[in-house]
């Protein structure tokens, strides 16, 4: 009966932690499809003001007809080479892998290409 009872437990905090996974976003919802975008990025919290937001994040901005597509950068080793951009707004092209979560696209670059000219001081 021990035993049967312990199994129980297991499995409902198993579930429970899939359904808690799933309502705080970390569980990605959409399989990942890989694409290549060219925009500004800027930063979500000092360019952008989103509401809420305390730390950095690099979103990149794509205009097509006219609308903006906002790109959430997720962090991994690519982000950090590329560095956080708090000021200024360079042009890149991007490629890597997209998916939603949250209500937003976040893109995991495999590949960031700086499209301005860096300036020399």
């Amino acid at each position: 009966m021990k035993t049967l009872t312990a199994l129980s437990m297991a499995l409902l905090c198993a579930g429970l932690s899939v359904a808690l996974a799933v309502a705080e976003g970390t569980v990605e919802t959409q399989e990942a499809k890989e694409i290549t975008v060219e925009g500004k990025v800027l930063c979500a919290k000092c360019s952008l003001k989103e509401e809420g937001r305390d730390k950095c994040q690099n979103v990149i901005v794509v205009e097509s007809d006219g609308k903006q597509q906002y790109y959430y950068m997720a962090k991994n080793a690519t982000y950090e080479e590329f560095g956080e951009v708090c000021q200024g707004s360079p042009r890149v092209r991007v490629t890597g892998t997209v998916t939603t979560r949250d209500g937003k696209d976040w893109l995991s670059a495999s590949k960031v290409e700086r499209l301005d000219a860096p300036k020399e001081g």
